[in-house]
């Protein structure tokens, strides 16, 4: 038991951000499931991509305070900026999956299932990657 708690406290901040993303990941498909499964309609375009905005703020939200607390255990009194921060982070490695996935699914038309599965999981990795250092070297640097 104490290697593994040695373990945890060695790797303490990255295990944390897995848990968080994780925990974060399970926020965005409930509110977009949701939301798609009782106010809006999944066949209609427009209710379909508000249902995406919306669970992407509200799981961005739930990531940025978990983060703050549990992750990074930030102390900054300039949390405006900090929220700026993690917010625009958050906005670019959205569009970088978006553009990864246009690329490769709707360019060069990988679009079996089998495809859409390994891009997507690639871009989770790079995301939750990129995610990680941004927060870390960017949001929540120590001084």
């Amino acid at each position: 038991m104490k290697k593994i708690l040695d373990l945890y406290k060695h790797h303490e901040e990255i295990i944390n951000y897995l848990i968080v993303g994780v925990l974060t990941t399970i926020v965005s498909l409930a509110v977009k499931w949701g939301l798609l499964f009782t106010i809006l309609d999944a066949s209609n375009a427009f209710e379909l991509q508000t249902s995406v905005i919306i669970s992407w703020i509200i799981a961005v939200s739930f990531a940025y305070i978990t983060n703050r607390i549990f992750v990074f255990k930030s102390k900054s009194q300039n949390i405006l900026k900090e929220i700026t921060s993690f917010f625009g982070s958050r906005v670019i490695t959205l569009l970088l999956d978006m553009g990864i996935m246009w690329f490769f699914v709707t360019l060069l038309k990988l679009n079996t299932d089998t495809w859409v599965f390994i891009w997507t999981m690639v871009v989770q990795v790079l995301v939750t990657i990129l995610n990680y250092i941004f927060s870390k070297l960017l949001v929540f640097k120590k001084k």
